[in-house]
């Protein structure tokens, strides 16, 4: 990566770490077309998907820099994070994990926390969207037992 690059990219990680994704996209943008790097290029996907909601070009963007860079835990965090912003939790989830058998990494162990856990099936023979585990989970719940 070039200097002028790194630079964008450190730019629009600041402007993330902000709340201010247009602007990162912006940084990230210019960063690409200058230099593709995997960094680069899983970053551009999450504000892709954030600010102008491209999830299925954000996703191949991703699955790019993880093919380029395939033991980077943050790849997988900005797909993870893709796959919420597309309301596709489950999938989240595995992405996540998947980046956490790679090592520790902080923002991944955030995401998940921020997700919570869920507590077991009542009836764990049934599947976990089973009518009955469904229904008596709620109930259970409203009555204050669960």
């Amino acid at each position: 990566m070039n200097s002028s690059s790194q630079y964008l990219v450190d730019q629009a990680i600041k402007s993330l770490a902000e709340g201010d994704s247009l602007v990162a996209l912006i940084h990230l943008e210019n960063a690409h077309k200058a230099d593709p790097s995997p960094r680069a290029k899983s970053l551009l996907a999450y504000c892709l998907a954030k600010e102008r909601r491209q999830f299925q070009k954000a996703r191949q963007l991703c699955q790019e820099a993880l093919h380029l860079d395939p033991n980077n835990p943050e790849h997988y965090c900005q797909l993870g994070r893709i796959c919420l912003l597309a309301h596709q939790k489950r999938q989240a989830i595995q992405t996540f994990r998947k980046g956490l058998k790679l090592g520790r990494y902080q923002p991944i162990i955030d995401e998940l926390r921020a997700l919570g856990l869920r507590k077991s099936p009542l009836f764990e023979s049934l599947g976990r969207e089973h009518f009955l585990n469904r229904s008596a989970g709620k109930f259970l719940s409203r009555i204050g037992n669960r």
